[in-house]
């Protein structure tokens, strides 16, 4: 394995793949010069499952094709599936609402997080391209993520904040900025001055967790 990677979560390929752009992934991976990895856990997301339900097959075929092609590579790391409970364990235990832990994530997000640990345990550099809001929010700002969840529950939250040490440390990027370096590399072919805009939008519009906000900085930035 080369010694950076970037480790997608179902959530960022499907918001590729559902905006027709999944194939910069083969050029950005020329411009990073790292490995692109998945788990087992997004395979099934992303692939297994999804090629069993017509509505998704499409998109699932693409990212066969990418896996298929070497530029998606299936990461087999020892002991992934143990330490991808283990922080399962811990995220689905850290907030508790009426009495109950709260379930926030899932496997295929959560193995990403265990594959990124054991990367960075053999120094080997690495991001994690997670679009989907709760599991980011875990990393970057539990606090507010306890605030969240009391809004949308309309309930008391009690947070087990020794639960969150755990989260501080992996690095996430989103298919926002995939995209805008991809634009910036000047990756996709559409000679338009609207296009990053009009990039921005279409990931937002599929999952990616940004906000209108963060959406105007971006298209300043030179």
């Amino acid at each position: 394995m080369k010694q950076k990677a970037i480790i997608f979560d179902a959530s960022t390929l499907i918001s590729l793949a559902m905006n027709g752009i999944l194939d910069i992934l083969e050029e950005l991976k020329k411009v990073f010069k790292g490995s692109f990895l998945i788990t087992e856990d997004v395979k099934k997301e992303v692939i297994d499952k999804p090629l069993t339900i017509t509505r998704f097959k499409l998109e699932a075929l693409r990212v066969k094709h990418l896996l298929d092609k070497g530029v998606l590579e299936l990461s087999n790391e020892e002991g992934i599936q143990k330490r991808t409970q283990d922080i399962l364990d811990m995220a689905n235990s850290s907030f508790e609402g009426k009495g109950k832990d709260i379930k926030l994530v899932s496997a295929g997000e959560i193995s990403c997080l265990a594959l990124s640990e054991i990367l960075s345990k053999k120094k080997i550099l690495n991001v994690v391209a997670i679009d989907e809001r709760t599991t980011r929010m875990l990393v970057e700002s539990p606090d507010k993520l306890g605030e969240f969840l009391e809004r949308k529950m309309h309930t008391k939250i009690i947070s087990k904040k020794t639960n969150f040490d755990i989260f501080k440390n992996f690095k996430i990027i989103r298919s926002a900025e995939l995209v805008y370096i991809a634009h910036k590399k000047k990756l996709v072919k559409i000679g338009n001055g609207q296009l990053l805009d009009a990039l921005l939008w279409a990931v937002k519009f599929k999952g990616c967790s940004i906000s209108n906000q963060e959406i105007n900085e971006m298209k300043k930035i030179k």
